[in-house]
């Protein structure tokens, strides 16, 4: 994997220069996972964006922040200055690398309606995550479906609509997954991701 600079770190899974004419180098979930294990359904622990100037890691301290950023990312995009006392100048507060699991979110994914929770799940496997949503009632709904049937159920929430949702998932950066991760090809080309633990023989 290559160093930080301007052209990004090098990934199979992201054409950096497509990326960065897009401005869309924006934000990465990263977990912090068990070395030699498979994920206990790792959850999203923190929030970064990269600055488009300097191509730094800036960590966002809650997740009402980064969706924020990432809801209108396209037309203003983040830039080191964005965090109080803050500039380019100052060293990266993380670095790309795979001592952490890291995703690319996509941009202007609108953010989580007041009352509701947005939660990303890594699977068992490795293979991608899932989405869901949690409604004020403690539900949780992993489809546009089910968000539409609670809002018809709850007209106190006529000012919310489905299209304030989305189910899209990061991407996972294949560069990231540990190394006891084993891939599979299926043969439709599809790749799938298996957690295989090292040195377990009798399995």
């Amino acid at each position: 994997m290559g160093p930080m600079g301007r052209t990004g770190p090098s990934s199979p899974d992201l054409d950096w220069r497509q990326a960065t004419a897009l401005k869309i180098i924006d934000k990465l979930y990263y977990y912090q996972l068990p070395k030699k294990r498979q994920p206990p359904n790792a959850k999203v622990s923190v929030y970064a964006a990269q600055c488009g100037e300097c191509f730094k890691w800036r960590e966002i301290p809650t997740q009402e922040e980064f969706e924020d950023i990432r809801s209108r990312f396209i037309e203003d995009p983040f830039f080191c200055n964005k965090k109080a006392n803050v500039s380019c100048d100052d060293p990266a507060d993380i670095e790309y690398d795979a001592t952490r699991i890291w995703a690319i979110d996509r941009p202007n994914l609108p953010k989580t309606p007041p009352g509701f929770q947005r939660e990303l799940v890594l699977r068992r496997d490795f293979s991608k995550m899932d989405t869901y949503y949690v409604t004020p009632s403690g539900r949780k709904e992993k489809a546009l479906s089910g968000i539409a049937s609670f809002l018809e159920a709850n007209p106190e929430y006529q000012g919310i609509s489905v299209s304030d949702f989305s189910f899209t998932t990061p991407k996972l950066m294949s560069d990231t997954i540990p190394d006891y991760v084993e891939r599979k090809v299926s043969g439709s080309g599809n790749k799938k991701m298996k957690a295989l633990r090292q040195g377990d023989d009798d399995v």
